[in-house]
């Protein structure tokens, strides 16, 4: 994993989010995330002694670390009492299948502020069966937070927010990123996307 697309992926992201813009700190990036549960972040592109030195600093929980590269390469580089999450996935999309039409009673419903992009899928009572965003940068079209509702999965409705975004998509040779989950990584694989690296986070365990 390169700095820079690692840098593009945290930019449009933070987009998407509302969140600050990424840092360059310690050999990473730091996002000031300052939610209810997380203080802020620190994403390293490949690992190194700026880890373990910041690992050991880090007293209170909310801290996040996290790398593009195995659990077990980042469990190797922190002190014992750190947690480590089971993996995640960088992906990078390559190319899409046609699209398809959604299943007879959905619709789709796309919303934005300017800087990210909301698509809805709506059942024919108008409850959202699944959603996601997008932020594009001229580095990246990020996609972020791809769901579908339990009562509605397998039915391609996750494939049809992300075509449905991905038609949004103004920059013709701007790469596609984002980061799945094991569940969400098996459907990304099914519309062409491909995984770039092993996407480990660490936390200290709650006070």
């Amino acid at each position: 994993m390169t700095p820079a697309l690692l840098h593009a992926w945290l930019s449009g992201r933070s987009r998407a989010r509302g969140l600050p813009a990424p840092v360059a700190d310690r050999g990473g990036f730091r996002v000031d995330t300052r939610s209810d549960t997380e203080f802020c972040r620190w994403v390293f592109a490949t690992p190194g002694w700026e880890i373990s030195d910041l690992a050991r600093e880090i007293e209170q929980p909310g801290r996040l670390i996290k790398l593009c590269g195995s659990p077990g390469k980042l469990r190797a580089l922190l002190p014992a009492h750190w947690n480590v999450d089971p993996p995640a996935f960088f992906m990078q999309a390559g190319r899409w299948p046609a699209p398809r039409p959604l299943p007879v009673g959905y619709c789709s419903r796309t919303s934005g502020d300017g800087s990210a992009l909301c698509v809805t899928i709506v059942d024919e009572t108008g409850t959202a069966a699944a959603s996601g965003f997008a932020a594009e940068t001229p580095e990246a079209f990020v996609y972020d937070r791809i769901v579908t509702a339990p009562g509605h999965r397998r039915k391609g409705l996750g494939g049809a927010v992300m075509a449905a975004l991905h038609a949004t998509k103004a920059g013709r040779d701007t790469p596609e990123l984002l980061v799945a989950t094991e569940a969400g990584r098996l459907l990304y694989e099914r519309l062409g996307w491909r995984v770039l690296s092993p996407y480990a986070t660490a936390s200290l365990p709650p006070a």
